[in-house]
């Protein structure tokens, strides 16, 4: 796929001059060129006549050879610089830009929209062929069913190629297929340069409702009528949780998922849900109030009430009720969204969708070179031992799928960290950095 975004010469000297503003404790000499290469997205610009600049992106996928199933990804090419100005040159040159102020730049450049385009050439990219046949997608290309499993494929692909690009590492790829109907895509890193663990998930599943799950979902007011007591159901979703081995780099999770139910009079109901929230070791005011603008900013783009509503649920859903705290430090979390359309509620999910590498990956180039004390990694692990919790004990995602015949278990709990602690009537020391952590957690707090 190949992106274009266009902006004035002068909006973007500006923009430019104002992103190369970075500390160099975070990045060394300036060297724009060094920073062109690590960031793919910026790799290609040229002036264009009437006073514009162009930024493109593009990349080149081939398939693997003696990969079954294993899609693999060209890394972009390397491109060149082209400007127009001998200022807006040299404004480039002399310094290095910001964490923040690169995602600010990412999320404005435009992209050519998703939906567009032959099918089986934008499943080149992925991770993997897709679960659905490809000859199915394309026959029915304009159903949800279709658009919602090409969404969280190139979710799926995208969020990959931003982490091993940070790693250096490579994500092993497992399809997995369930005999009631359905599979998905596992993508696992473990054990790499920057994450213990990182996991992104994709699955289509299909068939008909154990009670156990219908009597969840009328748990939480859905009427769903069975006709003999069956429930055909079609569910799917892009799932990540990613544990680095850093404690100053935080944990994130998102989750997009969208669920189809056939009554016994044919009717279909159908809801989206999802949300991307963030549990750091240590408070960092800075990446709390990029990872909640990211996520306002997609959110303002549908309903201005979207953002505190959704952050609030966030921070309800995301609560160990037996320990009296939130898991983490929020974002936004949403379900049983279904107004005020199918076609608004879709793309409100793909704004979100989108953040996903924008919202996270600066805060990890920030700390990728943190150094960190072994009371620090301790600290870590007794919020993992947290984090473990909440998935087991109240986590939807995990009780649906364990409650769901022929889910793959390794999948389902592919979001528990590889290392946890558990300490007796721990309590971290009064007035210190853990202390001050365990405060906010206790107490949810607006960060922006």
């Amino acid at each position: 796929m190949t992106s274009v975004a266009l902006c004035t010469i002068n909006s973007s000297a500006r923009s430019i001059a104002r992103l190369c503003q970075a500390s160099r404790s975070a990045h060394g000499t300036a060297d724009f060129h060094s920073f062109v290469a690590r960031y793919s997205t910026l790799r290609k610009c040229a002036f264009l006549p009437g006073g514009k600049w162009s930024f493109i992106r593009a990349a080149t996928r081939q398939m693997s050879q003696g990969s079954p199933g294993r899609i693999s990804l060209g890394r972009y090419g390397k491109g060149v610089f082209l400007a127009a100005g001998a200022a807006a040159v040299t404004g480039v040159l002399t310094a290095g830009v910001s964490h923040f102020q690169r995602a600010e730049m990412a999320t404005k450049v435009s992209k050519v929209e998703e939906e567009k385009g032959d099918i089986r050439e934008r499943c080149k990219s992925f991770m993997s062929v897709p679960v659905t046949d490809i000859k199915v997608l394309e026959q029915r290309k304009d159903a949800m069913c279709t658009r919602m499993e090409m969404l969280i494929m190139e979710t799926q692909a995208a969020f990959c190629r931003a982490l091993e690009e940070v790693d250096g590492g490579t994500f092993r790829v497992d399809r997995w297929s369930r005999k009631e109907g359905g599979g998905g895509i596992s993508c696992v890193m473990q054990d790499g340069k920057v994450f213990e663990k990182a996991g992104v998930n994709v699955s289509v599943v299909f068939g008909n409702l154990t009670e156990e799950a219908a009597k969840q979902m009328r748990s939480r007011g859905k009427v769903l009528k069975g006709k003999d007591g069956k429930l055909p159901f079609c569910a799917m979703g892009v799932s990540s949780v990613i544990h680095p081995k850093n404690p100053h780099i935080p944990t994130v999770h998102f989750n997009y998922r969208y669920f189809e139910i056939e009554e016994a009079d044919g009717t279909k109901q159908w809801w989206f849900g999802g949300g991307t929230d963030l549990t750091p070791v240590y408070i960092d005011l800075e990446d709390a109030a990029h990872f909640h603008k990211t996520l306002k900013k997609a959110c303002d783009k549908h309903h201005p009430k979207y953002y505190p509503d959704f952050k609030k649920w966030c921070d309800n859903y995301f609560y160990i009720r037996h320990r009296a705290e939130t898991r983490g430090i929020g974002g936004i979390f949403f379900d049983d969204l279904d107004s005020p359309n199918q076609e608004e509620v879709f793309n409100f999910v793909k704004s979100c969708a989108k953040t996903v590498v924008p919202c996270y990956l600066p805060i990890v180039y920030k700390h990728l070179n943190d150094s960190f004390t072994p009371e620090e990694k301790d600290w870590q692990q007794v919020r993992r031992g947290r984090y473990v919790e909440f998935n087991l004990v109240y986590d939807r995602g995990v009780k649906f799928g364990l409650a769901t015949p022929g889910s793959r278990i390794e999948s389902i709990l592919m979001s528990l960290p590889l290392t946890a602690r558990w300490e007796y009537m721990h309590e971290p020391t009064k007035g210190s950095k853990e202390a001050e952590m365990l405060e906010v957690l206790r107490n949810p707090k607006e960060w922006i």
